[in-house]
């Protein structure tokens, strides 16, 4: 860790502040670094948008690439004021970066009533033995889909 670090988490930090002072959401920010300058930020804004998937992290995701007009975030690397959810940590790994800074654990945002622990959990088990229930259903019409994604010879790929 560099003193440019130290800044990008303080950012990440004070952005987690500003969003739960307004009244946005949870206490949880997060920056995208590209080349020394943040190319993305954001904090939680779940209750205030409605939106269960505005995290800190995925809102951030969002702005980087939309700032940097991609779908990956290639050389970028990723401040995030707590340890990313299964959710979060499913869009970085998707978004590609070269890696990821995180403050707080995620036993510091259970002891102030964000445990994600069910997740984890639920992940590890089979379909059939998860608390939600999931069937599979026309799965042959799907098939039909990725084959025809695989014969596709104009997609983009990533």
């Amino acid at each position: 860790m560099n003193e440019l670090d130290r800044q990008f988490m303080m950012r990440a930090i004070e952005l987690a502040r500003s969003g739960m002072d307004a009244n946005e959401g949870g206490p949880f920010g997060c920056v995208v670094v590209k080349d020394g300058r943040v190319v993305g930020e954001g904090n939680n804004c779940v209750t205030s948008s409605n939106d269960p998937t505005a995290h800190a992290e995925i809102v951030a995701i969002r702005d980087a690439c939309r700032n940097l007009g991609t779908f990956q975030l290639d050389g970028c690397t990723i401040y995030t004021s707590c340890e990313p959810c299964p959710m979060c940590l499913g869009a970085i790994y998707w978004s590609r970066p070269a890696g990821v800074f995180y403050a707080g654990t995620r036993d510091d945002a259970a002891d102030a009533g964000f445990d994600d622990e069910l997740f984890y959990d639920e992940m590890e088990k089979p379909n059939d033995e998860r608390q939600l229930r999931m069937v599979n259903l026309l799965r042959e019409e799907a098939q039909k889909v990725f084959r025809s994604w695989n014969a596709k010879t104009d997609k983009t790929e990533y």
